[in-house]
């Protein structure tokens, strides 16, 4: 009986990769997805709203400024692109928000529909507003791409069996809430994901020069953000196949092959 179970959910796990799948703007690539948009968006608002409680909000109104400013015009050039593209269903229940959190923490994340949070430690990394846009292209491709779901998703198969959202979070909350903030670079990663993440942060640099390229943001700075950042992190960063990014040099030159693409969306500063 045993063996027929566990064939069976193997099969039924099978059956949800082929037909759980939607695809990533630009890159076409199917992706699985086993969480509803309505139920992400209802966890995503609320997990953004404890976020904040829990933590401090900078009250640098410069700081704070820039953040919105930026995070404005990357929403803006985002929202055209999947318009003109055809993926304007793509935001639909979005609800935008930027805000800047006091931490040490070099990072930067968005939740799905559209919920960024900037730390105040990746600013000296960043180092003016072309290097803030880039961070913000790069993260609200991750929202854009459905990243997290995707990573939410194969979460609750490789760890609670491939149960749903809605029993996940009534049986095992805490281990849920883990997984959604590891899934949206909050958290540790999963370890046994570790190859995807490395193809969905290289298809987050994709999106994200063409954002900032529409947004009226030069893609070249991107490469000068991702040299700052190698820079910081010399001596620290593990060996590739042990991250959940690309290498430095990988990443670097990735951008430079993808820059002359991105550069046909340029027209200047708006």
């Amino acid at each position: 009986m045993n063996r027929f179970i566990k064939r069976t959910s193997i099969f039924i796990a099978l059956i949800l990769l082929v037909y759980a799948c939607s695809s990533v703007p630009l890159t076409g690539r199917k992706q699985l997805s086993l969480i509803p948009s309505s139920s992400l968006l209802s966890m995503s608002f609320q997990q953004y709203d404890a976020f904040l409680k829990e933590h401090k909000l900078s009250t640098d109104k410069k700081k704070v400024q820039l953040i919105k400013k930026v995070g404005n015009k990357i929403k803006t050039a985002v929202e055209k692109y999947l318009t003109d593209n055809g993926f304007a269903d793509r935001l639909e229940g979005y609800d935008w928000e930027f805000n800047l959190v006091e931490s040490k923490e070099a990072n930067a994340w968005c939740m799905p529909g559209g919920k960024v949070v900037f730390y105040t430690g990746i600013l000296p990394i960043c180092k003016d507003e072309n290097g803030i846009a880039v961070v913000m292209g790069h993260e609200i491709s991750h929202a854009i791409a459905e990243h997290g779901a995707e990573r939410m998703s194969q979460a609750l198969i490789a760890q609670l069996g491939g149960v749903g959202l809605a029993y996940a979070l009534r049986n095992k909350p805490k281990q849920t809430q883990q997984l959604w903030m590891a899934a949206y670079g909050i958290g540790a990663q999963v370890g046994v994901l570790l190859p995807f993440s490395r193809l969905q942060e290289s298809e987050a640099d994709h999106l994200g020069l063409i954002f900032m390229a529409i947004a009226g943001y030069n893609p070249n700075h991107a490469l000068e953000f991702w040299k700052r950042m190698a820079e910081m992190k010399k001596g620290q960063a593990p060996p590739e196949f042990l991250s959940t990014h690309p290498s430095d040099e990988t990443r670097i030159a990735d951008i430079k092959r993808l820059l002359p693409e991105a550069m046909k969306y340029y027209k200047g500063s708006k």
